[in-house]
């Protein structure tokens, strides 16, 4: 058992594969959620056991209740008590105008990116809060600019979402700041992940990079390294706070 214990949804790949792997080189026990590819979440276990850290992996589908409750209870038993949680996994989907979209969708879109980052900081206050006899902890939400650029003719309902996840993080980082537990977002902008892949655009990155400040998209890291440190007890002044990581954008 250890007092640093960290889930990472959507750990499998890209932001959330760096961050266990930062966390873990920062001496927390790292629970690696993942919704359907176990290998890549099997082989973030590997090389961060193969550095002399602890992690494991876990499935669950966050929009699931059930299959939430069965993580939580996974990652007690193996680590202990949570002191740490990124709500990390999301999805976007393909390039279209609100008139062009389906319920379905947008269903999907919130049940993933919203729903399920509520039900896991619901889970992970009752077991950080000290009102539940916790020792306190840090979540991290995983927003983006797009919830302030509004993504218009490409994904409204995806920027929608992430508005969304503002909004929480401010309001739930207020209602838990005399219970030993900061709420702050990382919003990241345009980062080379396999996200847009998913999205059916894998070149979005380079097709947009002209638009940034900085004239190029960010990596993986360059996000992973901020949410670590707001895990940190460097960031322990730092609650409700809305970062971007977006080169200027």
């Amino acid at each position: 058992m250890t007092d640093k214990v960290l889930l990472v949804t959507g750990g499998s790949r890209g932001i959330g594969a760096r961050t266990c792997q930062l966390a873990a080189q920062a001496g927390w026990a790292v629970a690696v959620n993942y919704a359907a590819n176990s290998l890549a979440a099997d082989e973030v276990v590997r090389a961060i056991r193969a550095a002399g850290g602890r992690a494991m992996a876990v499935q669950a589908d966050v929009a699931d209740e059930a299959q939430v409750l069965r993580m939580f209870e996974q990652v007690d038993a193996k680590f202990g008590r949570l002191t740490g949680l990124v709500n990390n996994a999301g999805v976007v989907d393909q390039r279209a105008r609100l008139d062009e979209m389906s319920v379905a969708r947008w269903k999907r879109m919130f049940d993933i990116n919203v729903i399920g980052s509520f039900l896991c900081a619901r889970e992970a206050v009752r077991r950080m809060s000290t009102r539940h006899g916790g020792s306190g902890g840090s979540i991290v939400n995983l927003s983006s600019v797009a919830a302030r650029l509004g993504s218009a003719t490409e994904y409204v309902d995806y920027a929608a979402s992430k508005g969304a996840i503002d909004s929480f993080t401010i309001g739930l980082a207020r209602e838990l700041a005399t219970e030993g537990v900061r709420v702050n977002a990382v919003r990241p902008g345009l980062i080379e992940t396999e996200i847009h892949a998913s999205g059916g655009r894998p070149e979005r990155p380079k097709e947009l990079a002209p638009m940034i400040p900085m004239q190029r998209a960010g990596k993986a890291d360059e996000v992973a390294g901020l949410i670590a440190w707001l895990l940190s007890d460097a960031a322990s002044y730092t609650t409700g706070a809305l970062i971007d990581v977006s080169g200027g954008r």
